[in-house]
């Protein structure tokens, strides 16, 4: 049994990776009802949750059905990041989680995010800091390290865990490379094979099929996969993964009727948590990706994009579920474009 604290995760949990600009509470509810066992909030500015900016303190929104959830937040500066993680836990989440992975300038060009790889001490006394601020678990998502000659992840886990977090997942690829090219597994491995370390040990990057997650589970020994970018369009894949990993076997592929009312559910959330006009208009990003594979999809696509009147969105949904019911796209996640920070 996978522990986190007292939270139980069973034998070999699934995390739904925290993205921003995706992981609101719309998407994740499709993800929970889809399998995931664990997930984060989009993450949370330090410095916005301190001026009580509404985006900021609006992600602290999280619902009973998503337990355990956490709240994940970044900053740069440890007093700062102490306070907000007090706030935080005010919201009641199940644990508090610390972005020391997120790679897009905005962020780590403002030390924090990705950039604390950069300077361990800081990092530690942040992490201890934010550990004495809640009574909650800490958890930590990162990187390898900031680029190829600083692959400091084994040095980052051992501190860490001295003191204080109860789970690390590790994003197989450093700072430098961004999203790009193959995530590199073995140093996730040689963290969970360290002898010192007794936290569970998450590995995250790549992972986009039953067969890749059973691979990675067998050949590195985690304690659970987080995914992120493959869960995009395809909540399913945490239900594929758990089926293939327990009988061997893949689970049909979605129906169209299936894929229709993810998306319908998707954005009736996203309207009510929302309001009418942001809710239609941040859910245009995920149209595409919950028919990704479906041919002359394109009229439709610009259909749900170009109208802000709800009854017509929903029409063109029901239209497509009458155009193309029957059809069964391949069962099977594949790892989209994401310009956002992890």
């Amino acid at each position: 049994m996978v522990k986190i604290g007292n939270i139980e995760l069973g034998e070999f949990p699934l995390l739904l990776a925290p993205m921003e600009d995706v992981s609101d509470p719309p998407f994740r509810q499709v993800c929970k009802e889809n399998g995931a066992d664990m997930m984060y909030t989009e993450f949370v500015s330090s410095e916005g949750l301190i001026r009580n900016a509404h985006k900021s303190v609006q992600k602290l929104d999280i619902f009973e059905y998503e337990r355990p959830i956490g709240i994940q937040l970044f900053g740069s500066d440890v007093d700062t990041m102490a306070e907000c993680t007090r706030i935080a836990t005010g919201a009641n989440p199940d644990l508090i989680d610390i972005n020391y992975g997120c790679p897009v300038k905005k962020v780590a060009c403002r030390g924090a995010g990705a950039a604390l790889l950069q300077d361990v001490p800081l990092m530690t006394k942040m992490t201890e800091e934010v550990v004495k601020a809640t009574h909650l678990p800490v958890t930590v998502k990162t990187r390898l390290g900031w680029d190829e000659s600083t692959k400091n992840i084994e040095e980052v886990a051992e501190r860490l865990q001295d003191v204080g977090i109860q789970a690390l997942s590790i994003h197989g690829r450093t700072r430098a490379q961004l999203y790009k090219g193959e995530a590199d597994w073995t140093l996730i491995a040689k963290v969970k094979n360290n002898p010192r370390i007794k936290i569970p040990i998450f590995g995250n990057g790549d992972i986009d099929s039953p067969e890749k997650a059973l691979e990675y589970k067998n050949r590195f020994g985690i304690d659970g996969i987080m995914i992120g970018r493959a869960a995009i369009g395809y909540p399913w894949i945490f239900n594929e993964i758990k089926h293939f990993l327990a009988t061997g076997q893949y689970l049909d592929a979605p129906k169209m009727v299936q894929r229709v009312a993810a998306a319908r559910q998707h954005l009736n959330f996203s309207i009510q948590w929302k309001g009418d006009i942001l809710g239609m208009l941040e859910m245009r990003r995920h149209y595409s990706n919950y028919f990704r594979g479906l041919p002359h999809f394109k009229e439709y696509r610009m259909k749900l994009v170009q109208t802000l009147e709800k009854e017509e969105l929903f029409e063109t949904l029901d239209q497509i579920l009458k155009e193309f019911d029957g059809i069964v796209l391949e069962s099977k996640a594949k790892v989209v474009e994401y310009g956002g920070s992890d």
